[in-house]
């Protein structure tokens, strides 16, 4: 019988599942939406039982696709996004949300109600923040947690366990409270490379200066005292509980979690490109490009980069560390350029009618009237964007970075749609400009950046990021390279390989490569990033002027 393995990854929006076999072969997916509660202030919430119905309606629909037995199952693994998740000590859901409903109980990644406790933690300048770039950010889960306590206290006490999205997913498939290095070190402050034993990597000195002593007091019992490394097998696999909501067998083996965007890193950098079979991965740039985007260099020594996540150990490939640079909105700021154009219901009524979605759509006529995906740009010569509609991730680690749009006209027809997508497309990739500059102005240099997520397909993004950064922009051979990571994870818990890294070169492999354009654009990338600069200028220069006069609510 054929071995499967599955892959759920859940993003912001929906969950997915993905089957593939031993070699990479992707047989099915399928895919569920969540319900999200968006309120004034930056509040994001969502339901942690919803979420793993919606797991389990995945799993369930991608199995049926593939038309395969539940016994050819081997393993599974899940990623998240970033998200914290509230529980009691029975496990049960806990509110984090003021209107006190208890289904509420995970704050979205995106949430920035803990903007201010951020600064907070900031203004200690403990050394652990040397681990986050030196400035935490209102993503992370401490600034969360001590938003609780400062704001919904009765939240914070009656809680038994706080879980980073990704981890919950695997305790509600197992039962195991042990969390994945990945997840704690890369938004929880745990430093994997200090750690003497399981807990060692908690900062006492830390928690105490932020105002959390109470974990220190609990030995960290309801934020994890057992770390293991991706992969690790939990607990005795799918309980019975568990299996009955996915539509498996129980006890089928579940790896320790990844965060959504490493996820999507182990499943496309250490692909083969054709050469030897083998990759340095410390040679390659990962960039998945979603909802938000995460620019991800793996190196064999610790470097540290002001305004870049990490050093962080075997936060995305054990034994190696991870520098993680992003963009906070990437494809959720495309999506709010294009629904804010007042042609956005032509152009949708037009897609519809082709049968494409609206970016597929707009890309084909672009490359059309453009002659080729390089000088698409030149349609956005008069039009420049900084789309930080909620912060600057990296290189400036601001939270407080809005987004500035210059050159608008009058004009409302689907050209001008056109010509503002192009230009959003462009201040991306010049904010993954700066991050990577940052990168190599610190010793961590790539030769290629192969990129995941759904933008990823599109040849008009990889050219415009090539001749931005003057790398070779890549794809995985997969065109589900998040899914793929994270049934990496369900094959090193099922024993198919060894380890991550050899699952990494098994199962994964390079496909199509756009290169930089040689004739000019470089030169006018250059010129436009000067005036989004200036645009950067004018967003600090706007805030600094207003200060002081912020209205009480």
């Amino acid at each position: 019988m054929p071995q499967a393995y599955i892959g759920v990854d859940v993003g912001t929006s929906s969950t997915r599942a993905g089957v593939f076999d031993e070699a990479g072969n992707l047989l099915a997916t399928a895919r569920h939406p969540i319900r999200t509660w968006h309120e004034a202030g930056d509040i994001v919430e969502q339901s942690s039982s919803d979420i793993w119905d919606a797991c389990a309606k995945s799993v369930r629909a991608a199995m049926a696709e593939a038309a395969i037995a539940s016994e050819a199952v081997k393993g599974i693994g899940f990623d998240a996004t970033c998200s914290l998740v509230v529980l009691d000590r029975d496990g049960e859901p806990v509110t984090v949300s003021v209107s006190g409903d208890r289904q509420r109980n995970v704050i979205v990644w995106m949430d920035h109600r803990a903007t201010a406790e951020a600064r907070l933690i900031n203004e200690t300048q403990d050394n652990v923040l040397r681990y986050v770039g030196g400035s935490i950010s209102p993503e992370m889960e401490m600034p969360k947690l001590l938003w609780l306590k400062r704001h919904l206290r009765a939240s914070f006490d009656a809680a038994g366990h706080f879980f980073d999205l990704a981890d919950y997913l695997t305790w509600r498939a197992t039962g195991s409270l042990q969390r994945s290095t990945c997840t704690v070190t890369c938004k929880w402050n745990y430093q994997a490379h200090n750690s003497q034993d399981n807990a060692g990597g908690w900062s006492a000195p830390f928690f105490q200066r932020i105002g959390l002593s109470e974990f220190v007091g609990e030995k960290y019992a309801r934020i994890g005292t057992e770390i293991v490394p991706p992969g690790t097998r939990l607990g005795a696999g799918l309980t019975r509980a568990a299996a009955a909501d996915l539509g498996l067998i129980p006890g089928i083996p579940v790896g320790a979690s990844l965060i959504d965007a490493h996820a999507g890193g182990v499943g496309a950098i250490g692909g083969r490109d054709g050469s030897d079979g083998t990759a340095d991965v410390c040679d390659r740039l990962a960039y998945i490009m979603g909802t938000s985007a995460c620019i991800m260099a793996t190196t064999r020594e610790p470097c540290f980069v002001p305004g870049v996540w990490g050093p962080y150990y075997s936060g995305m490939v054990p034994d190696f560390w991870l520098n993680e640079g992003g963009q906070s909105a990437a494809g959720a700021a495309i999506d709010h350029l294009l629904k804010s154009h007042p042609g956005h219901t032509e152009a949708s009524a037009a897609a519809r009618k082709d049968g494409l979605d609206l970016i597929d759509f707009l890309e084909k006529r672009i490359i059309a009237r453009a002659g080729s995906a390089s000088k698409a740009a030149l349609l956005a010569r008069d039009i420049h964007v900084l789309p930080e509609f909620i912060g600057n991730r990296s290189p400036y680690a601001d939270p407080d970075t809005r987004a500035v749009v210059a050159g608008l006209d009058l004009d409302t027809d689907i050209a001008s749609m056109e010509r503002l997508f192009v230009a959003g497309l462009c201040g991306l990739a010049y904010g993954l400009a700066e991050v990577i500059e940052a990168f190599a102005a610190h010793g961590v240099t790539s030769r290629i950046m192969i990129m995941g997520g759904g933008a990823s397909r599109s040849p008009l993004v990889r050219q415009i990021m090539a001749d931005t950064t003057g790398l070779t922009v890549a794809l995985p051979q997969t065109k589900e390279p998040v899914l793929l990571g994270a049934a990496m994870l369900g094959a090193v818990a099922g024993g198919a390989f060894a380890s991550i890294g050899e699952t990494m070169a098994k199962m994964s492999a390079l496909g199509r490569l756009s290169e930089p354009t040689a004739e000019g654009m470089a030169d006018f990338h250059r010129r436009k990033r000067d005036v989004y600069k200036l645009l950067r200028d004018v967003d600090r220069g706007s805030r600094a002027a207003m200060r002081g006069f912020e209205l009480a609510m």
